[in-house]
């Protein structure tokens, strides 16, 4: 996964398709909506809408109930003959959920305005990304999240270091957590989920490397945007 900020890889590695996911949460910048949208099949995810419209660029599709979009916005996907896939209001899933049941199995999604705003929503996008068959990547310019798995490594080779680096458990336990090129090494310790203090660390180096031989393990990058 090539952004902006990093490149993110993966052992064993991740093949298929990447999709961009234009959420509805803190807007991204469009230096960065339009650096990440470069070659990727884009899902515009309700207010997602309105900054695929201020970049103009049109995405693959429109799904959500528009309970946030700019009417305007929505009328601008349907001028331009973009599929609207609408869901009434009072549903079981959010948007965000419905857009990665469209993901086919061997795709992977970045998703971008998935920060800021309410915790509920965060805390809901988190657990569903990292829990969905497909890798899930979530970023703009200021966070990164992405998800390392009990037998998966990952090698980050940053071309902007970033400011935090946290680990944070989404299983009860992650055991067997390995890292390079920290600040303060891991080496096979176990993280629990109760008591997350794998938090605040920093990259000593372009390149770090993080394994995890159980567990699901959250990796969180902080930048000066």
């Amino acid at each position: 996964m090539n952004l902006p900020q990093c490149e993110i890889n993966y052992a064993p590695a991740i093949f298929g398709n990447e999709i961009l996911l234009a959420a509805g949460g803190r807007r991204p910048s469009e230096k960065f909506f339009k650096a990440v949208a470069q070659g990727r099949k884009i899902f515009a995810v309700d207010k997602g809408i309105e900054i695929c419209r201020d970049c103009n660029i049109l995405p693959e599709i429109l799904i959500g109930d528009f309970d946030s979009a700019e009417k305007a916005a929505v009328d601008w996907a349907i001028e331009n003959k973009i599929p609207v896939e609408r869901h009434p209001v009072e549903k079981d899933f959010t948007d965000t959920q419905l857009a990665l049941e469209l993901l086919q199995k061997n795709n992977s999604a970045l998703i971008t305005g998935i920060f800021g705003g309410r915790l509920d929503h965060l805390f809901s996008n988190v657990f569903t990304c990292a829990n969905a068959a497909n890798k899930i990547f979530l970023a703009d310019e200021r966070e990164i999240i992405f998800f390392v798995k009990g037998g998966e490594s990952a090698e980050v080779k940053f071309f902007e270091k970033p400011f935090a680096v946290s680990l944070l458990p989404l299983t009860e336990i992650c055991a067997g957590v390995t890292t390079k090129n920290l600040h303060w090494e891991l080496d096979k310790a176990t993280l629990k989920q109760n008591f997350p203090n794998a938090v605040s660390n920093r990259a000593e180096n372009s390149k770090i490397k993080i394994s995890v031989e159980v567990g699901t393990l959250a990796i969180y990058f902080c930048f000066n945007a």
